[in-house]
């Protein structure tokens, strides 16, 4: 399973901004699907998930109000529109998958490669 995130750039704080992670390769079925950010010596950090097995998605309180993650299942892709944007949004996003495999009993889950998004003050 291969997820490419796409939609990161540069943008003035105050604008918006709209990622976009498509999954692809050999699964059953995404369950859950997210978006986290990392900024270069901290930790990763949860942005925004959807869970399959829930009707609210979870948000980071630093985005909460500002952040909408939306999912097409038939597509399997996956969205997190970002409005007022702050600099410290300033970040690499990465998209996150947990998937049922085509083989075996377990969820699997993957990163997709990361967007750089950079908001200016």
């Amino acid at each position: 399973v291969q997820l490419q995130a796409s939609g990161g750039g540069l943008v003035q704080a105050g604008g918006s901004l709209r990622l976009s992670c498509a999954a692809s390769g050999r699964f059953v079925r995404i369950m859950d699907m997210g978006w986290y950010r990392q900024v270069q010596g901290n930790e990763r950090e949860l942005v925004a998930i959807s869970r399959s097995d829930r009707t609210t998605n979870d948000y980071a309180g630093s985005v909460l109000g500002r952040a909408i993650i939306s999912r097409d299942n038939a597509k399997n892709m996956w969205y997190l529109q970002m409005n007022n944007l702050k600099p410290e949004d300033t970040a690499v996003y990465y998209c996150y998958a947990k998937y049922r495999p085509a083989w075996g009993r377990y969820p699997s889950t993957r990163w997709g490669q990361g967007t750089q998004v950079t908001v200016s003050s």
